[in-house]
């Protein structure tokens, strides 16, 4: 009751326990300022004087930043990208062209069947010729496709080798226009073309048809044999040697002594030896770098040469009666 009966208006330090001695010591060591200060303010201040205050920290997001830039898109990769993909419509155009070739050759083979195999078609001549074709000749339906483009070259310089007989032969007639002593020559121009025409085509030519149409190891060596010997027959033409009748660098030079128009035709003729010579030399080594693609070889040709030979019908009769003399006149001697 006491408390109850304290007089109100007396010093309130009376009772205050703030009052006591070891709390005002405490109060008064406090350092300067603490008095005013409020921690639930915005502002810090000491008296009259505001407080430093710590830098304003930012707000916004951290965001980390590399420490390099990604390389921005290029044109070469585009670039590389669509060259890609015109290599692969290309590749794709390529397979379903020779898909193509080949339907069509199999098309073609199942209607020669039907019709009783092939015929012959070449040289083309007039059906009332008395003289049929003697030959088969379709690249397109014999050759492989990626062997088309040599074998028709090859006929080509074939065509080109009778072309240019046919020029030695009008140069050697010019040239013995302007000199009659070159009758030789000639004869000889005229014999080769007849002779050498046809022997072209049946002697290198058809080897090596045959030789890409079957993979035949036996034709490519008859034909690398033969053609060897025709690039040295090139050769001597180009030279033009009088009296072997060949318009060729010699001669062309002595009948331009003659007369300068039959020398500048004979001039013409051995360019075109030269040029038989140098195209001659370029296709030997591609058909054999082709060949030496394949599968050929020279004991795959012996072989196809045996069995060639043992298939002949003429070899099978002549060996069968040598056989059966033998065996009389081993019987004859027995008895």
């Amino acid at each position: 009751m006491s408390g109850v009966e304290s007089n109100p208006f007396a010093d309130p330090e009376l009772d205050n326990p703030f009052q006591d001695p070891s709390v005002t010591q405490a109060r008064l060591a406090a350092p300067p300022g603490m008095e005013d200060y409020n921690p639930f303010s915005d502002v810090k201040t000491t008296g009259t004087t505001p407080r430093s205050t710590a830098p304003a920290v930012s707000t916004q997001p951290a965001i980390m930043k590399p420490t390099e830039e990604p390389p921005a898109y290029t044109q070469p990769r585009a670039q590389e990208s669509s060259a890609a993909a015109a290599e692969l419509l290309r590749r794709q155009e390529e397979l379903e062209r020779k898909a193509a070739e080949l339907d069509r050759r199999e098309r073609e083979m199942q209607s020669l069947s039907a019709s009783g195999g092939k015929k012959n078609n070449w040289p083309p001549l007039p059906q009332q010729f008395p003289v049929g074709p003697c030959f088969y000749h379709d690249i397109t339906v014999d050759i492989p496709v990626e062997f088309q483009k040599t074998v028709k070259i090859m006929y080509y310089l074939w065509m080109l080798h009778s072309g240019t007989l046919l020029a030695n032969m009008v140069g050697c007639l010019s040239w013995f226009c302007v000199d009659l002593n070159r009758g030789v020559d000639l004869g000889l121009s005229i014999l080769w073309f007849i002779l050498f025409t046809p022997c072209a085509f049946v002697c290198w030519y058809r080897p090596v048809y045959g030789a890409f149409r079957s993979d035949s190891s036996f034709r490519f060596f008859i034909f690398f044999f033969i053609y060897i010997c025709q690039f040295g027959v090139y050769v001597m033409q180009s030279i033009g040697i009088a009296g072997w009748g060949a318009c060729g660098w010699i001669s062309a030079l002595m009948g331009l002594n003659k007369s300068i128009p039959v020398g500048i035709i004979m001039i013409l003729v051995a360019v075109l030896f030269t040029t038989l010579t140098v195209l001659s030399l370029i296709m030997f080594k591609k058909v054999h770098a082709m060949y030496r693609t394949t599968d050929a070889s020279f004991e795959k040709a012996q072989q196809e040469f045996a069995s060639s030979v043992m298939a002949n019908k003429t070899v099978q009769t002549a060996a069968a009666n040598a056989a059966s003399r033998a065996a009389q006149g081993a019987f004859k001697e027995q008895i």
